[in-house]
């Protein structure tokens, strides 16, 4: 059976098709050109374009797309495609799904830990409501359009992320040369929370997704243990066998150089716990963040 994957080329996507393909399914990655591979499919969200012969009969998607949140300085144009990469790309995507005379049986869509705004030291869990600010908004409305995929019959999950671990992209590839450098420091006051996930750990969850019928809606992809920034700055640091900065930086300054993302992405606490996981059963290979950054670096 076929499992389409939109946003393959991403640190997620790459690291998921590989494990697909290992465990002997078979992919088609929907990309934005012409097709150049033959498990290749177009799709083109702006002109609401899907190849729907490549969605017929396949058993699951995994929709990964949208454009990076920390990659730039969000500028009024590019909260604008944040929003159209995300809510529309889903909403042609599930508008596709649902013409289908043999729809998959599973939509595992992305979305974020940020759903859940500031939430200070509370433990959180699937339970937890919308929070507020920019990117609480954008994944209720990303969340909402993949739900609809529902009415179809489809079995929908919506993966709430936390920071993906990886030297080789992501939020840690970025820092890690600032940290090689003795550079690092707390964020802010550096008590917020940063509920994190290796990429191992990511696909194996969305693997144990797929395979169990039996979970659905919104769930947690994160470690059972969230630190805060500071704990990761010193876990970092001493995992490079580098010294960290001892004064944080102040989160004015954050928000000179970084603009609304350090706010949004950075300041905010959000000490999830990943309770649907848990409970179906899926055992994580890295729990501790001391040996994750171990294996991941």
């Amino acid at each position: 059976m076929t499992i389409i994957v939109t946003g393959a080329s991403g640190l997620l996507g790459t690291a998921l098709v590989d494990a697909l393909r290992a465990d002997g399914r078979e992919v088609v990655r929907l990309v934005r050109r012409t097709p150049a591979k033959d498990d290749e499919a177009y799709w083109q969200p702006g002109e609401e374009v899907v190849d729907l012969a490549a969605l017929e009969g396949a058993e699951a998607v995994v929709h990964l797309a949208g454009a990076p949140i920390g990659d730039r300085r969000w500028s009024p144009a590019y909260k604008r495609e944040l929003v159209t990469s995300r809510v529309h790309a889903t909403r042609v995507l599930v508008d596709a799904l649902v013409q289908l005379s043999r729809p998959p049986e599973v939509l595992l869509s992305a979305s974020g830990v940020d759903f859940y705004g500031d939430t200070g030291d509370e433990v959180i869990d699937e339970s937890r409501g919308r929070g507020s600010g920019f990117l609480a908004d954008l994944c209720e409305r990303w969340e909402n359009e993949a739900a609809r995929a529902g009415t179809a019959g489809i079995r929908t999950v919506r993966s709430r992320t936390g920071l993906a671990l990886s030297r080789h992209g992501g939020a840690l590839g970025r820092i890690l040369p600032i940290f090689r450098m003795g550079l690092g420091a707390p964020l802010g006051s550096g008590k917020q929370y940063w509920s994190w996930i290796t990429v191992d750990d990511w696909v194996g969850a969305a693997l144990h997704v797929l395979k169990n019928r039996e979970i659905e809606g919104a769930v947690n992809f994160t470690s059972p243990g969230p630190v805060t920034n500071a704990e990761f700055t010193r876990t970092l640091g001493k995992t490079l066998r580098r010294g960290t900065m001892p004064i944080p930086v102040p989160a004015f300054a954050l928000a000179a150089g970084i603009g609304e993302f350090a706010r949004e992405g950075l300041l905010p606490s959000h000490r999830v716990e990943p309770a649907k996981l848990t409970a179906a059963g899926y055992a994580f290979s890295h729990t501790s963040l001391g040996d994750a950054l171990r294996a991941v670096i």
